[in-house]
């Protein structure tokens, strides 16, 4: 195991740790430009988590050990999944072979239980209200994204994130192909539902619309703090696997050099800017709906994974 390789690996986690807020505050800069507002700047997200963490921690009577472990495990599986996916370089590292991509579908998913868990354990009415509504969504959204995961397999006979980079980059008849295109628009409708884009979805404590919000309402300081920054984390690593392995799979390091490294991380961020604006324009331009229409988008999202399958066996 040559030490270069283990320091990327490294690089990569701290790559989704401390550019996971830049992407957050890049996502509501648009939405204030779109809306015509000036915003509060690209590093708001990193004040705001400063702030959190020198805040007093103000735990619920009725709180249990879940409430404490739930901070902690949501944010640690989003510590795991970089390990597992191409961030910066577009060849496999130590422990990139510990799970497939189906693996850190999975990692993510884990994290986003606990904090469901974490809403109903405190016994809050609103907590109660965004943890049954997570679950009616991911009803729907965690069967269409193993789908969206099979299609990928089928796509490149492997389940490896790297394989799927690898081909896409090489042969332009599988990037055009209507499997393919069928699986990046899949992916985009679970990307605007697993990060809150769906306009069904709202970012402020406005009881008819909180889904998110409401789950993490009881935390305070240090523990709230954590939870935004899994939050901020996971959206990044849903950006890195779209861009990364589906839609944009170059500009990754191929040699693994320092300056490859940061090549790769700044192209990340181009990336990542380029697809946050397509984001912020199509949650935009929608209008807002009512909570019981959350079945469409996803519906939609599911038949699009399921003729990937069809057209790829048909391929």
């Amino acid at each position: 195991m040559a030490a270069r390789d283990v320091a990327l690996q490294v690089a990569q986690v701290l790559a989704v740790v401390v550019l996971a807020p830049l992407l957050q505050g890049i996502i509501v800069q648009f939405e204030e430009r779109i809306q015509r507002a000036q915003g509060p700047g690209i590093f708001q997200p990193y004040r705001d988590l400063w702030k959190l963490f020198h805040k007093q921690l103000v735990v619920p009577e009725t709180a249990s050990g879940l409430y404490w472990a739930a901070p902690i495990v949501a944010y640690t599986a989003m510590l795991t999944v970089p390990i597992l996916i191409p961030v910066l370089t577009d060849y496999p590292l130590p422990l990139s072979d510990m799970g497939d991509i189906l693996g850190g579908g999975l990692i993510l998913t884990l994290g986003s239980f606990m904090i469901m868990l974490a809403g109903l354990d405190s016994g809050s009415a609103y907590g109660g209200i965004g943890s049954s509504r997570a679950v009616m969504l991911g009803i729907l959204a965690e069967p269409t994204l193993i789908l969206v995961f099979v299609g990928i397999t089928l796509l490149a006979k492997a389940m490896l994130p790297f394989v799927v980079n690898h081909l896409l980059v090489k042969d332009s008849a599988v990037y055009l192909s209507p499997a393919h295109l069928f699986l990046v628009f899949a992916f985009f409708i679970l990307l605007l539902v697993e990060t809150d884009r769906l306009p069904i979805h709202s970012s402020t404590h406005i009881e008819v619309y909180m889904i998110e919000e409401a789950r993490i309402l009881e935390y305070s300081g240090p523990l709230l703090a954590l939870l935004k920054w899994a939050s901020m984390m996971k959206q990044f690593i849903l950006y890195t696997i779209f861009c990364n392995v589906l839609t944009l799979p170059w500009g990754l390091s191929r040699a693994g050099t320092a300056l490859g490294a940061a090549g790769a991380a700044a192209a990340l961020m181009l990336k990542f800017t380029l697809v946050a604006s397509v984001v912020v324009t199509v949650e935009t331009a929608q209008s807002r709906l009512r909570f019981y229409r959350y079945q469409e988008p996803l519906a939609a999202s599911f038949m699009l994974a399921v003729l990937a399958i069809v057209a790829n066996q048909l391929r």
